[in-house]
């Protein structure tokens, strides 16, 4: 048990991307802080901004994955579609969910359109741009790279 504990702690596939996705989530709460003076914690597990962790931690998954097992293997065609997926995900599906929830809440929020009754507005920052996308993938690269 205690050898499997220290094998988990010491496997760089999960130690990097997780480091990773932490520093960046850090970096957005920070930033948030210095632009809007507030300490919002939410932001260390919420979705969106500036870059996206979400391609930072794949894309360096399968950077490291190709780095020392190769780039003919299984496990790397996995991670590397894994990757696109989620991307895909982060800019398309997620950024239009986003979308309609702003919109969704400027439609409640207007006097007289509607009778609906909301005790919390949506979430509206939940996808990325594509270019939040790419700089969380050029993060995630050079850090499989360096770190793998």
């Amino acid at each position: 048990m205690k050898n499997d504990i220290m094998a988990f702690i010491q496997n760089q596939y999960i130690y990097v991307p997780f480091l990773l996705w932490l520093g960046i989530q850090t970096f957005k709460v920070i930033y948030d802080l210095v632009k809007t003076h507030k300490f919002n914690f939410k932001r260390i597990m919420g979705a969106g901004g500036m870059p996206s962790s979400h391609s930072a931690v794949v894309v360096s998954l399968a950077t490291m994955v190709g780095k020392n097992e190769g780039v003919g293997t299984p496990i790397f065609a996995i991670s590397l579609i894994l990757a696109f997926v989620v991307m895909y995900d982060a800019a398309g599906v997620r950024r239009a969910a986003g979308k309609q929830a702003k919109m969704l809440n400027k439609i409640i929020e207007t006097p007289g359109l509607t009778g609906v009754e909301v005790s919390e507005k949506l979430v509206e920052v939940l996808g990325h741009t594509p270019i939040q996308v790419f700089v969380g993938a050029l993060i995630g690269l050079i850090a499989g790279l360096i770190f793998g």
